[in-house]
C-alpha cells in the first residue's frame, strides 16, 4: 500500500536529495580571496551579493535528478516488495558512488585553487547524502517489517 511509513521515508529520502541543489557541498576562498561555493550544478562565486556561476556541471546536475527521482519511483513499486528492496540497496550503492564523485570533483577544485579539503570547506550539502542514506535504511526495515508480517499471516491461512 502506497500509505505505508516506508512511503514517507522513501519521500524524504527524495526531497533530501533534491535538496543538494540548493546547499553548496564545498566552500572555499581563492588564491585572490574571492569566496566560492561547489554546488551540484557547478561552481559559484559571490559577486555584489549575487551567486555567478563559473562553470556548469551537466553530469551531476542530471545524476542528482535520477538519485531525487529514484526514490519516488520505487514508491510505486509497492506491490512487489522484493524488488522494492533490491531497489533501495541499489539506490545506496549509487549515492556512495555519487558521494565519491563529488568528493573527486571537490578535491579537483581544491587542488586547481592550492588548499586542502579541511573540515571548514565542508558545506551542508555533502551531509545530505548520508541524511538520505538513512532514510533510506528506515524506508528498508519497514519494508522488511511488512515482508514478515505478510510471510507470518501466510502460514496461519
Amino acid at each position: 500500500m502506497i500509505q505505508r511509513i516506508q512511503s514517507i521515508w522513501l519521500f524524504l529520502a527524495s526531497v533530501t536529495l533534491f535538496a543538494l541543489f540548493l546547499f553548496p557541498y564545498l566552500q572555499y576562498s581563492d588564491i585572490g580571496g574571492m569566496g566560492k561555493a561547489l554546488k551540484i550544478t557547478g561552481v559559484y562565486h559571490g559577486l555584489e551579493g549575487q551567486a555567478i556561476r563559473e562553470k556548469f556541471f551537466i553530469l551531476q546536475t542530471v545524476a542528482a535528478v535520477l538519485l531525487g527521482l529514484f526514490p519516488l519511483y520505487i514508491i510505486f513499486k509497492f506491490r512487489n516488495r522484493k524488488q522494492q528492496i533490491q531497489l533501495i540497496v541499489l539506490e545506496v550503492v549509487l549515492i556512495v558512488l555519487f558521494g565519491v564523485w563529488l568528493y573527486g570533483a571537490a578535491s579537483t577544485e581544491l587542488t586547481a585553487a592550492k588548499q586542502f579539503l579541511s573540515a571548514r570547506n565542508i558545506g551542508v550539502g555533502f551531509f545530505l547524502l548520508p541524511i538520505s542514506i538513512i532514510f533510506l535504511c528506515m524506508a528498508l526495515g519497514n519494508i522488511r517489517k511488512d515482508e514478515k508480517l505478510i510471510k507470518s499471516a501466510d502460514r496461519l491461512r
